[in-house]
């Protein structure tokens, strides 16, 4: 009888553990979710362009997709993959841990789904996924980034979601860092269906915003951005296939293609605006936004543009753009990192923290308040209600104040030039100098450094941290300091910089930092300007957009080497910023010849010695646009 029992007992667990394991292993892949309609949540495919080569598109469908219901599309393209192979897979013991009610079901609907796409979702957006030509599981190589076959693809793109059952005809695109900019770039497809786009911490310049700002070299961030694109482009773990390649041998073909031109080897071969990039026949302006704005502003797509003010040159580019293209446009401009998940105003820094990298959520008290505000203006345009004609205007956060300010032109009204001078011991003077010949001799250290976690590092997504007290940097650095403010000051736009001096080399490289010292001497970072010498010459042609100061062509036809010993004017803006002065404070410019961690050294070889001058004749300065709170 006992051993009956027993028995008994033996196949109920069997039989409960059987149970329990299927209940597990049964849980649903959210690729594999259905949603009321009977349609698989998320669908991909390959598209075949007009010349042949095969794209790799995913969309994904709202869980709450009724059928033959038409919704407007949001589009995602980038060439960092639209997904892993095995992102959508969860393995046995994250399911039973899901079972067991260890994790939130609703942040799963986040797994292998970045959170601004299930929002978008959420709001009633069909989300398009699109592996760039070359890259991810789509076919075909790429020459340089964001090339004209690329954004001819994107064309065709939108015409086939605007075929599509499920499409409303209205179709628009965002997308931040590289995604961005081919947000932006779909403005010029001239496709009707395309009605809006909101770029995030784009580059409206690439090749001056991040690879070469200034005419240097970049390296430290085009080293790692190089590695992580030939890894990405050659690992196929990295990649997705799409539905109909269930072996994955299509992916792998797809891969085999992407011979694409190593990056860093390419920049480094140069050093002026109009070079090719690699075999590729274009140059980076054939890549750039700015150099569509005909086509753009006939278009005439609305733009809701979101930068920061400490990430790369993105301020730049979008005020630029704001100066020079018609079409209406909202930009935005914060205190944030590269992408907008964390504040990093270096006064006031609050830094968040990613909460859970197995299900990629970053802290929604930052992220998803921007979203909002991106899918409110996509409502505008892509659904079928009323909406007011979008009035172009700038919002920007004033550092050091939490003050969101908003304007229609640039710079905002209310401020006025303020010139300081170059004075003797270290001085910031508001009088002219007097002397007739006094200049600071300086011998450039190749030491100086602005760190790892600066704007420009940032841009492979690792924190902008300028918390730093600068004090001991600034003594291997050629410094002038103005005497404490009285009153609270604020500055807004794009210090401009006249630096006349000799040199002992014909090439080298100019860094000017703008800093607020404190009372105690802390000494805090707000901007900075650079230039190659080579490119000092300010350019009588027409620049290819409206530019914040003097403008420098980079071209090689205006390439002018420094004559050793001779006086040279080296004028340049700093880049946009609007940051508040408090009073007592000071305000330091801090000039150096190189930043060790970031950009390559100008001479190679050699240590240039500077002679800046100060006098009557030659007055070095700095002009700030500023207010007085």
């Amino acid at each position: 009888m006992v051993k009956r029992i027993l028995l008994i007992i033996a196949v109920c667990i069997v039989v409960g553990v059987s149970a329990f394991l299927i209940w597990v292993a049964s849980y649903p892949e959210l690729s594999k979710v259905k949603t009321p309609s009977g349609l698989e949540r998320s669908q991909s495919q390959y598209l075949v362009m007009r010349d042949g080569v095969k794209i790799a598109i995913e969309y994904w469908l709202p869980a709450n997709y009724k059928t033959n219901e038409k919704l407007p599309t949001l589009i995602v393209a980038t060439r960092y993959s639209r997904g892993f192979s095995l992102a959508q897979q969860l393995d046995f013991k994250s399911k039973m841990i899901i079972r067991l009610g260890q994790v939130d079901e609703k942040l799963l609907s986040d797994v292998g789904l970045e959170p601004e796409i299930s929002w978008a979702n959420e709001a009633g957006y069909i989300v398009v996924l699109v592996d760039a030509r070359g890259s991810g599981a789509s076919f075909g190589n790429r020459p340089i980034e964001w090339s004209p076959d690329e954004v001819a693809d994107y064309g065709e793109v939108i015409a086939w979601i605007a075929d599509q059952p499920w499409s409303n005809g209205k179709v628009g695109a965002w997308g931040t860092s590289y995604p961005g900019n081919t947000a932006e770039l779909m403005a010029s497809t001239g496709q009707p269906a395309f009605q809006a786009t909101a770029p995030r911490f784009d580059d409206f310049d690439p090749l001056l915003g991040v690879g070469i700002p200034g005419g240097l070299q970049a390296t430290g961030f085009l080293n790692d951005w190089s590695e992580f694109n030939s890894m990405l482009d050659h690992d196929v773990h990295l990649s997705r296939s799409v539905d109909e390649d269930k072996s994955g041998k299509l992916l792998e073909q797809a891969i085999s293609e992407h011979n694409n031109p190593n990056i860093a080897e390419s920049m480094k071969k140069i050093e002026y605006r109009d070079d090719e990039f690699g075999q590729s026949g274009l140059t980076y302006a054939d890549a750039s936004p700015y150099s569509l704005q005909d086509s753009i502003n006939q278009n005439a797509v609305p733009m809701q543009v979101w930068v920061s003010w400490l990430d790369a040159a993105t301020m730049d580019g979008a005020l630029s753009r704001y100066l020079t293209f018609s079409n209406p446009q909202q930009v935005i401009i914060g205190p944030w990192n590269h992408g907008g998940s964390a504040s990093i105003d270096p006064f006031n820094f609050e830094h968040i923290e990613v909460v859970d990298v197995a299900t990629k959520l970053v802290d929604r008290e930052i992220v998803k308040p921007q979203m909002a505000q991106v899918l409110d203006f996509f409502d505008c345009y892509l659904k079928d209600e009323s909406c007011p004609e979008t009035e172009s205007q700038i919002t920007y956060y004033t550092l050091n104040s939490g003050e969101w300010q908003t304007t229609s032109i640039w710079p905002p009204k209310g401020f006025e030039t303020k010139r300081l001078y170059f004075a003797e011991h270290g001085v910031l003077s508001k009088d002219a100098p007097e002397d007739e010949s006094v200049a600071d001799k300086y011998e450039v250290d190749f030491t100086t450094t602005t760190g790892l976690a600066n704007r420009w590092h940032a841009q492979m997504g690792t924190t902008i941290d300028y918390r730093a007290d600068r004090a001991e940097e600034d003594t291997k650095l050629l410094t002038y300091t103005s005497e404490p403010l009285t009153v609270d000051t604020e500055i807004a736009g794009s210090p401009l910089i006249q630096l006349y001096l000799t040199s002992t080399t014909e090439d080298c490289a100019f860094h000017i930092y703008l800093e607020d010292v404190a009372p105690d001497g802390k000494v805090t970072y707000i901007t900075e300007g650079i230039l190659r010498a080579i490119h000092h010459k300010v350019s009588e042609q027409t620049a290819p957009y409206v530019h914040l100061g003097p403008y420098h062509s980079f071209n090689k036809a205006d390439a002018a080497p420094l004559v050793p010993g001779e006086v040279t004017e080296i004028s340049l803006n700093l880049y946009a910023t609007s940051v508040l002065i408090e009073a007592g404070h000071s305000i330091r410019i801090a000039i150096a010849g190189a930043d060790v961690d970031t950009f390559d050294r100008y001479p190679a070889q050699g240590s240039p010695v500077w002679a800046v001058q100060r006098n009557s004749v030659y007055p070095s300065s700095i002009e700030l646009p500023v207010k007085e709170k």
